[in-house]
C-alpha cells in the first residue's frame, strides 16, 4: 500500500538523521536570510506566526524547471495540484481551491468576480518565467487581502531589472526548456538595462508550445491535450530619490485552443473512468495587467512608509464546444478590473502599524451563441457562463499592529478588516422561463485575526506560534448568475439571495532554524460556516442534471503538515515533508431537502515528499533525487462519486513517483539543467484530475545571459 511505502521511506530516510541533527547543528548560525512580504504586508523573515513557503526564480526555472505556476507548488506540504487538463491546473490549499484561494501578482488580485467554484484555469495564465519569487501563506488571510483568501494566499513577485542600470547598458537573456513526454518547447528572450539615468528596465517575450502529453506505460499518448501560448511583459522602475520610486509594469498572456479533454471523445479511461461524449471543447484565454506603483519610505511625521497602486486588469475567456450530435455553441466573458490600493506603515510605541484600503471594480460582459449541426446560428442567448452587463465592487479597509514584547522574544500581531461588496447584473437568463431577469445585492463583513510568536531560546533557533484568523468569501457573479457546465453531466444555474461564507481557522506550530537544519510543524483546524454548496434540484436542463447553490455547508477541515531539511554533510542535504488532513461538510447529496455530512470534495490524500541533494563544493554542480508518495483516496463525497470522468470508481489509486534532477553552472552567465521525471514510467493521476500525469519525462533547460 502507498501509505505504508510513504511511512517507511520517510522514517528510514529522515527520522534517524533528524534525531542526530539536533546535536549536530551548529548553534552559532541562524539561516533567516529570505524575506516574506505577503504574510504581513511588510518585510519579515521566516520567523513568522504563520505557515509560509517561498520559491525563488532559480528554483522555478533552473531547478524544478516548472511548466506552469500551479505545478511549481506541488511539492509544498498541504498543496495538491489538480489538473483538469494540461493547461488547467488548480492548487488545493488545505482543502480549498478555485475562488476560495487567492492569487496575487505583485500584490494585485488575479481573482475577479467571475471565478468559479472548484478547479479552474486562471493560475495557469501567469507566466512562471516572469516570476522572481513565489510566496505562499497557508490559511485565511482575509484581514489583509479580503474575500477569497480562505485556503491560502499566493503572491507572485515578478522579475525586475537586473545587470547594469547604466544608461543604454543592456544585458540580454535567453531561456529554453524542452520536455520529451510533453513534446513541449518553451523559449523566453528578455533584455534588461537602463533607459536613462535612474531608469532601469526589463522586457521579455515567452513562447510555449505543448504537444500531446504521454502518460505512463499503459496509458500511452493522451491525444488532444496540447496547446500553445504567447506572453509578453515589461517593467520600468523610475528612481525618484534615494527612498522613492515609481514602477510601471505590463504583462499579457494569450493561450490558444486549450482543450478540456476529459469532456471529449479523445479522453482515455483510467481505472474505469468514463470517456466524454463531446467532439470538441477548447478554451482561449487572454489576460493583460498594467499597473503603476509609487513607493516611498521618506514620509516623516507619523507615517514612515507609503505605497500607492493603480491597476487595470483584463481577463478574457472564450470556449467553443461541439456536441456528439454536432450541435455547437460558443460562449465567453470579458472582465475589466480597475484596482486601487493605499498602504501605509507607522512605527509607534504601540507597535508597527500597517493599514490602508483596497478597491476593485469589475465590469463584466458575456455572450453565448448556439449553432445547429450544419453550423447555422440557432440562437443568441441572454448571457454567457455568467451574467452580461454586470458590475461587481469590493471595498476593504484594513489595519494590523505588530507588537514586540518581553525583550522582543514575544511577538503579537492583531488585525481587522471591514469589507463591502456589491453585485449588479442586468442580463441574467432564467433557466425555467428563458426570460431575462436582473440580480442586485450587497454585503458587508468585518473580520479579525490574532497571532502570537514566541522565541523559545535566546539564540533565535526555536520558535512556537499560534493564531486564530477569520476568513470570508462574499458571493460573486459566478455564485449568483452562473449558467454553465459544472461536473460530469451537470449544469449550474443562477442562484440569487446568497449570503457570505464564514471561516475561522486555528493554527499552532513550531519552527526551527539552524545552519544545518530547519523545520516547520503545524496543526490547523478550519471551522466552516454557511459555505455555499452546489445542490441538485432534480431537474434536467439541456440534457444535464441541474445544480444550484445554497448557504448550506457547515463543517470543518483539520490536518497536520511537517517540513524538514537537514544538511548532514557539507555536500549532502536531506529534505522531506508530510501532510495529512480530513474534512467534512454538510451537503444535499440528492434533490431531497435532507442534509448529510460527507467528506469535502476532492480531499487530499496522505502525501509525502522525500529527497536527497548533493552540491559541488563551489556550488557549480548539484544533483537531487526526489520521491513523491500519495496514498489511495477513497473518501469521496456524493459529487466526487458522480464525477466519473475524473475520479475512478471507488476512488483515486495512490502512487509513488521518483525524479532525478541535476544542474551545472558552467559560467556565471550560463546554467544548464536536466531532469528525468517519473523514472519508473508510472501510470498515475492526481486526485480529481481529468488526465494522467506524464510518464517518464526527460526535461532539459538552458539559461544564458550575455
Amino acid at each position: 500500500m502507498e501509505w505504508l511505502k510513504l511511512w517507511l521511506t520517510f522514517y528510514f530516510l529522515f527520522a534517524s538523521p533528524f534525531l542526530l541533527c539536533l546535536s549536530y547543528a551548529d548553534p552559532g548560525i541562524v539561516t533567516l536570510e529570505d524575506v516574506i512580504v505577503t504574510a504581513t504586508r511588510t518585510e519579515r523573515d521566516f520567523s513568522l506566526p504563520s505557515t509560509v513557503h517561498s520559491l525563488s526564480s532559480e528554483e522555478l526555472q533552473n531547478e524544478k524547471m516548472v511548466r506552469t505556476v500551479p505545478e511549481a507548488l506541488k511539492e509544498i506540504p498541504g498543496i495538491m495540484v489538480q489538473r483538469t487538463s494540461h493547461g488547467q491546473g488548480s492548487p488545493f490549499i488545505r482543502g480549498f481551491t478555485g475562488f476560495r484561494t487567492l492569487f496575487l501578482i505583485d500584490g494585485i488580485r488575479l481573482n475577479n468576480s467571475t471565478f468559479r467554484e472548484g478547479p479552474n484555469q486562471y493560475w495557469s495564465t501567469v507566466d512562471p518565467l516572469t516570476i522572481e519569487r513565489l510566496e505562499v501563506v497557508k490559511g485565511p488571510s482575509s484581514v489583509l487581502y479580503g474575500s477569497d483568501a480562505v485556503g491560502g494566499t499566493v503572491n507572485a513577485i515578478t522579475r525586475g531589472p537586473y545587470g547594469s542600470a547604466e544608461p543604454f547598458a543592456w544585458k540580454p537573456r535567453v531561456y529554453y526548456r524542452y520536455a520529451e513526454a510533453e513534446d513541449s518547447h518553451t523559449i523566453r528572450s528578455e533584455i534588461s538595462g537602463g533607459l536613462g539615468e535612474g531608469l532601469p528596465f526589463l522586457g521579455g517575450i515567452s513562447y510555449r508550445d505543448f504537444g500531446d502529453i504521454r502518460g505512463g506505460h499503459d496509458m500511452g499518448l493522451q491525444p488532444n491535450t496540447g496547446y500553445s501560448e504567447l506572453n509578453g511583459d515589461f517593467k520600468l522602475k523610475w528612481a525618484l530619490g534615494s527612498h522613492k520610486s515609481l514602477t510601471v509594469a505590463h504583462q499579457q498572456v494569450h493561450q490558444e485552443d486549450v482543450p478540456r479533454t476529459h469532456k471529449t471523445v479523445f479522453a482515455k479511461s483510467f481505472r474505469g473512468t468514463t470517456v466524454g461524449k463531446e467532439l470538441k471543447r477548447d478554451l482561449d484565454q487572454d489576460r493583460e495587467l498594467t499597473y503603476l506603483k509609487y513607493e516611498t519610505s521618506e514620509m516623516g511625521a507619523f507615517v514612515d512608509a507609503l505605497q500607492v497602486t493603480l491597476s487595470w486588469h483584463e481577463q478574457i475567456e472564450k470556449q467553443h464546444r461541439v456536441r456528439e450530435d454536432k450541435r455547437s455553441d460558443s460562449q465567453g466573458l470579458d472582465v475589466n478590473t480597475l484596482g486601487m490600493s493605499l498602504q501605509l506603515e507607522s512605527l509607534s510605541q504601540f507597535g508597527q502599524w500597517t493599514y490602508g484600503f483596497e478597491y476593485y471594480h469589475d465590469d463584466v460582459d458575456s455572450f453565448r451563441r448556439d449553432f445547429d449541426a450544419d453550423g447555422l446560428l440557432r440562437s443568441v442567448r441572454i448571457q454567457g457562463p455568467v451574467a452580461g452587463d454586470a458590475t461587481y465592487d469590493s471595498l476593504g479597509v484594513f489595519v494590523q499592529d505588530d507588537i514586540p514584547l518581553y525583550g522582543e522574544r514575544l511577538d503579537l500581531i492583531f488585525g481587522g478588516r471591514f469589507n463591502y461588496a456589491r453585485a449588479d447584473a442586468d442580463k441574467v437568463e432564467d433557466p425555467e422561463t428563458g426570460y431575462e431577469m436582473s440580480i442586485s445585492d450587497d454585503w458587508s463583513t468585518t473580520v479579525g485575526s490574532a497571532r502570537i510568536l514566541y522565541q523559545i531560546d535566546a539564540d533565535h533557533h526555536w520558535y512556537a506560534f499560534s493564531g486564530v484568523s477569520q476568513g470570508f468569501r462574499a458571493p460573486n457573479l459566478s455564485d449568483l448568475t452562473r449558467l454553465d457546465t459544472a461536473r460530469t453531466d451537470e449544469i449550474e444555474t443562477p442562484s440569487p439571495d446568497l449570503d457570505p461564507e464564514d471561516f475561522i481557522a486555528y493554527e499552532i506550530g513550531m519552527k526551527a532554524f539552524y545552519e544545518n537544519f530547519s523545520g516547520q510543524l503545524a496543526y490547523f483546524y478550519t471551522d466552516i460556516d454557511n459555505m455555499i454548496v452546489r445542490t441538485p434540484t432534480g431537474d434536467v436542463v439541456e440534457g444535464d442534471n441541474e445544480v444550484t447553490k445554497k448557504n448550506a455547508g457547515d463543517g470543518y477541515i483539520h490536518g497536520v503538515e511537517l517540513n524538514l531539511g537537514y544538511r548532514f554533510h557539507p555536500r549532502f542535504t536531506l529534505f522531506g515533508s508530510l501532510f495529512w488532513m480530513e474534512g467534512f461538510v454538510e451537503t444535499f447529496p440528492t434533490a431531497a431537502p435532507v442534509k448529510v455530512e460527507e467528506p469535502i470534495d476532492r480531499l487530499q490524500p496522505l502525501t509525502g515528499v522525500v529527497g536527497l541533494r548533493w552540491e559541488h563544493p563551489r556550488e557549480r554542480i548539484w544533483v537531487e533525487f526526489v520521491a513523491t508518495l500519495a496514498d489511495d483516496q477513497d473518501k469521496l463525497s456524493t459529487r466526487d462519486k458522480a464525477d466519473t470522468q475524473r475520479i475512478p470508481p471507488g476512488g483515486t489509486p495512490g502512487y509513488t513517483v521518483y525524479c532525478l534532477r541535476a544542474g551545472w553552472k558552467v559560467t556565471y552567465d550560463l546554467i544548464l539543467s536536466a531532469a528525468v521525471e517519473n523514472i519508473t514510467d508510472k501510470d498515475y493521476r492526481i486526485h480529481g484530475s481529468g488526465q494522467n500525469e506524464a510518464g517518464t519525462n526527460v526535461v532539459f533547460a538552458l539559461d544564458w545571459s550575455f
